[in-house]
């Protein structure tokens, strides 16, 4: 099993000899207006893609697997760049986003399914709390098992919740990838991750290695790779989370 974050919630993940693309964004640096209502103006996303990385390396997966529909985990750009034969996985009611983009091989998935061996099951998740996650709207997460492979819960955007609590509990991963970065708005709590969360992650299931990412490259994403380290290292937490840089692999 390989991570190789790409940038923000983009990953490639090859997990039991399958190429599986995450929340791909592939907009250039500064192409899109900030996320309304949030702290400051700066444009997104804040980075390019990484120079080093080939966009052959991510842009030709095995499989599409999108978590929810905003901006910053699917876009115009990923849509044109894609082949549209790919097989995408999506939670139910995003269906049709896809169709009209042209893919023509889109599955939603209710609970489970297997794709190459891989069996990808979907969870729950909540974005931010009382009525903004709410407005959120539906997310989802999905764990990868696979003979010979270590389970893998990818979390999506959400808090720490019951929800997350419930996916651990069941499914028993030994990795997890969890979305940082505090996104929060002008008002209202975070709708993502902050050290505060990865915090009772960590103490929830110690024995659980997690991947932070999610984090410097959207401009309401308020909690930055060196406050989380800072953090987590002053908790002595940091060894149990790797936080890679954009274009990094990560091997399990």
């Amino acid at each position: 099993m390989k991570i190789q974050l790409i940038r923000h919630a983009t990953l490639l993940i090859t997990y039991a000899g399958v190429r599986f693309l995450i929340d791909p964004m592939f907009s250039g640096q500064e192409e899109n207006p900030p996320i309304p209502n949030t702290a400051n103006d700066r444009r997104n996303p804040l980075v390019p893609l990484p120079a080093a990385v080939s966009p052959n390396t991510y842009a030709q997966p095995d499989v599409l697997v999108v978590t929810h529909l905003h901006r910053d985990h699917w876009d115009s750009a990923a849509a044109a760049a894609i082949p549209k034969a790919t097989p995408v996985l999506c939670q139910p009611g995003d269906e049709a986003a896809f169709q009209e983009a042209g893919f023509t091989s889109v599955t939603a998935v209710n609970a489970c399914i297997s794709v190459h061996g891989v069996t990808l099951t979907r969870t729950s998740g909540q974005h931010g709390t009382g009525e903004i996650g709410r407005m959120m709207g539906r997310v989802s997460g999905f764990v990868f098992q696979a003979e010979g492979e270590p389970t893998v819960y990818l979390a999506g955007d959400t808090i720490w919740c019951d929800d997350v609590k419930e996916a651990i509990a069941i499914h028993k991963p030994e990795w997890a990838i969890l979305n940082a970065g505090g996104a929060r708005f002008t008002t209202g709590d975070p709708i993502t991750m902050d050290a505060d969360d990865m915090i009772q992650v960590c103490r929830f299931a110690p024995q659980l290695m997690l991947v932070a990412v999610h984090m410097d490259a959207i401009n309401h994403c308020h909690v930055t790779r060196a406050d989380l380290r800072e953090r987590l290292a002053r908790e002595g937490l940091l060894e149990q989370v790797m936080i890679p840089e954009d274009g990094e692999k990560v091997a399990g």
